[in-house]
């Protein structure tokens, strides 16, 4: 990156040397002759970085460099001075000036330093943009009754340190839950680690979740610390905790209720302050039924119970994510930004999903990259969609808890209003003679479903 550069010296031949040697580098350089005239520019362009000497008229160096840092912390300075004091040096590290330089100037120095700038300033604005994705992505997006309901039930349940179980299918976001409760918890600052119990065969869990001395079983050549050590003052995600065998669930059992583990092959316990949170898309109690999860160790986990809706349980949410996935996406390819075209929401609505949040961002990658155009258009999205039948042709929708009679009535309302809005190729007669409801009757409904 280039820099935006501002020169502070009352002296005129080192403002147009230092000018010339920078702008050939590419940078955008100005200057001042002053203190006084340097802090007013300061307060009106964004500046880099900042080559102040120590000796000016009016305020001192050291005064102007004060002045910056209060108005502008996040410009570098470079202090520059004809006399070589260290006392002065020192001085000036201590109130933010990155380096201290000699005069004369040596060109060469001067540009080494401005490279380190340069680079470091770089490499801060690439964290940012990282982590201003990585928040994103993090992010659960999503204004409808029961999201605005999960919302309620994480900011509730994450101070404390309960434990937590979450219940969802699989793409749901059951891991983004996790993540939001250790955010907003008193060890947001400790580290959140997770393990998937069905991705790690049976016999290694327990080494992953315990760790194991050096010569434990073959292979174990070093010590290796488990997942309660490294999560120590943090919270431990326990993805997938249905597919864990019952040999690891008796252990894990007596770890919780003790609060110590040993590790394989050791014989001394070790203690640990963790917050557990576990995960799974199987009906547990159906599982203890058959013997295949120990009940003990159920309600051990599951203190605060959690429930993560599909995403046909919550269809009003799919423009806000897609929109969401579509700015990621752009970000993350580079191809621009595109926009969804007028009927795509229709169809995206009218799917059910099985995949849920994953499948949805999967496919709004995918219809980015293929695209030709910035605007995605309606064809493009029915013709990419699997083949399906819209699932209000299949059944009505179960009752859910929690919401009134009157919200579940509306939502199937708008989704039979959807899905006779695709059949009709948004021909409103056709809608009124599928559903056989007069047109005044269907404008003034697809007007307060925003149905368009």
């Amino acid at each position: 990156m280039k820099l935006r550069i501002l020169i502070v010296d009352d002296e005129p031949n080192i403002r147009q040397s230092l000018t010339r040697l920078l702008e050939d580098e590419g940078h955008q350089v100005h200057s001042a002759p002053c203190g006084e005239s340097a802090l007013e520019r300061i307060r009106t362009v964004m500046v880099d970085l900042t080559f102040l000497d120590l000796k000016l008229p009016g305020m001192d160096g050291l005064q102007v460099l004060k002045s910056l840092r209060d108005l502008s912390p996040e410009t570098a300075v470079i202090m520059m001075s004809g006399q070589s004091d260290l006392d002065t040096a020192v001085q000036a590290t201590k109130l933010g000036a990155h380096t201290f330089l000699e005069k004369p100037l040596n060109p060469e120095r001067v540009l080494i330093e401005t490279a380190h700038i340069e680079r470091q300033l770089s490499l801060e604005a690439r964290v940012d943009a990282l982590e201003s994705i990585v928040d994103d992505r993090s992010e659960i997006i999503g204004e409808s009754f029961v999201m605005r309901r999960l919302k309620e039930t994480i900011i509730r349940a994450a101070p404390t340190d309960g434990r937590i179980l979450i219940l969802g299918e699989n793409g749901t976001g059951k891991e983004l839950v996790a993540r939001a409760v250790h955010r907003q918890s008193k060890r947001k600052d400790a580290p959140f680690i997770s393990l998937n119990c069905a991705a790690i065969p049976g016999n290694l869990v327990e080494s992953e979740l315990f760790g194991h001395e050096k010569g434990a079983f073959t292979g174990a050549d070093r010590q290796k610390p488990g997942r309660f050590e490294i999560a120590d003052r943090g919270t431990l995600f326990l993805d997938e905790i249905g597919d864990m065998n019952l040999e690891t669930q008796a252990k894990l059992l007596r770890v919780l209720q003790e609060n110590e583990a040993v590790r394989l092959g050791g014989n001394t316990p070790y203690a640990f302050d963790v917050r557990v949170i576990s995960a799974t898309n199987k009906d547990l109690s159906g599982a203890i039924e058959k013997g295949a999860f120990r009940e003990d160790l159920f309600y051990r986990l599951n203190v605060i119970p959690i429930h993560v809706p599909s995403l046909r349980d919550r269809r009003d949410d799919i423009p806000l994510l897609v929109h969401h996935f579509l700015k990621l996406t752009s970000q993350r390819t580079g191809l621009g930004q595109k926009q969804w075209g007028e009927g795509c929401m229709t169809h995206l609505q009218l799917y059910d999903w099985p995949g849920n949040v994953r499948e949805l961002m999967n496919f709004t990658e995918r219809m980015a990259i293929l695209s030709r155009d910035q605007i995605i258009g309606a064809d493009e999205v029915r013709d990419t969609l699997p083949a399906r039948t819209p699932a209000l042709l299949r059944a009505v929708p179960d009752p859910q808890d929690g919401v009134s009679f009157r919200e579940q009535v509306e939502n199937f309302e708008k989704q039979l209003l959807l899905m006779a809005h695709e059949q009709a190729d948004g021909n409103v007669s056709r809608m009124a003679r599928l559903l056989q409801i007069d047109r005044a009757n269907l404008h003034r409904k697809l007007k307060s479903y925003g149905i368009k």
